[in-house]
């Protein structure tokens, strides 16, 4: 297996990266910091091991905590890069005596419900000036990760009060049940729990629609 090869999620879920989770493609981890400059010097770090691997996470600096992603862009996915450069940047936050809380992450998609994909793509990718992810072609993305993705869902419903758009909030295995259960607590209702633990369906009390995912029963 080469680095270009992108590692099924059971295969990086079973690799010993206790600070990490495998989200829609990517790593992800939240450290706790505590200040602005601690932060700093941690994404210094990681900053300086990144340009010796030549191979670059993306960082979000924020007073108390850095979030940092890992992902092979050119592929579109996990790779043995992300594997090693994962590692290390776990290595460097220890030896700074920063803690990881990967149960902090989530990551948040658009979804739009569509008959005709291909029609209407690329009016959503130049309406939001989004690009096309390497391989796939059922959502469009922001390359620089400012904006969250959108993803293209197929359905065959015709009702013309049907609702188009919803949120899907992918969060880390350990947290989906809490998250459910608190949007249920809040007046939710559930719709689908067929296909969980990779998404639950839930409703507001308007019917408006939610998902819930994880990356378990993906692969």
């Amino acid at each position: 297996m080469n680095d270009t090869t992108i590692l099924p999620r059971s295969q990086v879920a079973a690799s010993g990266l206790d600070d990490w989770r495998v989200m829609l493609g990517a790593l992800h981890t939240r450290f706790r910091t505590g200040s602005f400059m601690a932060g700093l010097a941690l994404a210094t770090a990681i900053a300086d091991a990144a340009e010796e691997a030549n191979h670059h996470p993306d960082l979000d600096l924020r007073y108390p905590h850095l979030n940092v992603t890992l992902t092979s862009h050119d592929v579109g996915g996990v790779t043995e890069r992300d594997l090693r450069m994962a590692r290390r940047i776990s290595e460097l936050a220890a030896g700074q005596g920063v803690v990881a809380d990967p149960s902090a992450v989530q990551v948040l998609e658009l979804a739009l419900d569509t008959l005709d994909r291909a029609s209407i793509r690329p009016f959503w990718k130049a309406a939001l000036d989004l690009g096309d992810s390497p391989g796939n072609d059922n959502d469009a993305v922001d390359t620089a990760g400012s904006v969250p993705s959108l993803w293209f869902q197929d359905t065959d419903s015709t009702e013309p009060d049907r609702q188009r758009f919803h949120l899907d909030i992918t969060v880390p295995p350990e947290v989906a049940r809490g998250r459910i259960d608190a949007a249920l607590a809040a007046g939710g209702t559930l719709v689908s729990d067929a296909a969980a633990p990779a998404f639950t369906v839930l409703a507001d009390p308007e019917g408006n629609l939610v998902c819930i995912c994880t990356s378990e029963g993906r692969d």
